[in-house]
């Protein structure tokens, strides 16, 4: 049986560096919460079988939304943590998809994923052994700070990547990953450290720099710029 792909959305978190009463997946991005541009591209996508997405219990918000009751979208209670509701997600998905099918996680506040890059990271990994995730190579100065704020040391940049969503792993390879990590205590900020708890290697697959996450009160008119260039306001209103 032929692989499926589905896609994993962790939003239960509520943005405290935004210093704003609605957590940032909500707030307005260009006259749609963030939230529904991050996730509008993978139920438009057509490999994509279906959606988990992990909220806070009291989300008042989500019932909003353009898609809280789109048929292929599932709601699942978020945890603590980033992991935590990656996982719960994990498992709702399970009682529908197979252990081999892929699994796409993509965080909510990443509004500006390109298609042509979903599309590259889907036909770069069907027969990749471990899975892998989009990145671009760091091109600035990397310094690490001591605990007082000053520079330790510049850390050579040659191999240094940042690390983007989609991140994706078989089903079963990642439950075990998350599930491997929370046995140890490592609350992972995100799916492929999981799986590297495991001994094994992801792949990098280069993807754009304007795939921002929104975490800080600026990124909000960046990632309205970053919409305008690719064409997407005109295209999806």
């Amino acid at each position: 049986m032929r692989a499926r792909y589905w896609a994993v959305i962790p939003a239960a978190g509520v943005g405290r560096r935004m210093g704003a009463s609605v957590p940032k997946q909500y707030l307005d991005l260009a006259g749609r919460p963030v939230i529904e541009w991050s996730l509008g591209l993978f139920l438009e996508h057509p490999q994509i079988s279906g959606v988990s997405i992990a909220l806070d219990p009291g989300d008042r918000f989500w019932p909003r939304t353009a898609f809280a009751d789109h048929s292929r979208v599932r709601r699942v209670d978020g945890g603590g943590e980033r992991c935590h509701s990656v996982l719960n997600a994990l498992h709702l998905l399970a009682q529908e998809a197979d252990a081999a099918d892929w699994v796409l996680v993509h965080d909510a506040a990443r509004p500006c994923l390109r298609r042509d890059d979903l599309d590259r990271l889907l036909a770069t990994l069907p027969d990749h052994p471990v899975g892998g995730l989009l990145g671009v190579p760091v091109r600035d100065t990397m310094k690490q700070a001591t605990e007082d704020g000053a520079i330790g040391r510049t850390v050579p940049r040659d191999a240094l990547w940042h690390a983007f969503t989609p991140q994706v792993f078989r089903l079963g390879l990642l439950r075990r990953a998350l599930r491997t990590a929370l046995d140890q205590d490592r609350l992972v900020t995100d799916d492929a450290a999981a799986v590297e708890l495991l001994g094994l290697e992801p792949m990098l697959v280069e993807g754009h720099a304007d795939n921002i996450k929104i975490t800080r009160p600026e990124d909000l008119p960046l990632a309205d710029f970053y919409l305008r260039q690719q064409g997407r306001l005109h295209r999806e209103r």
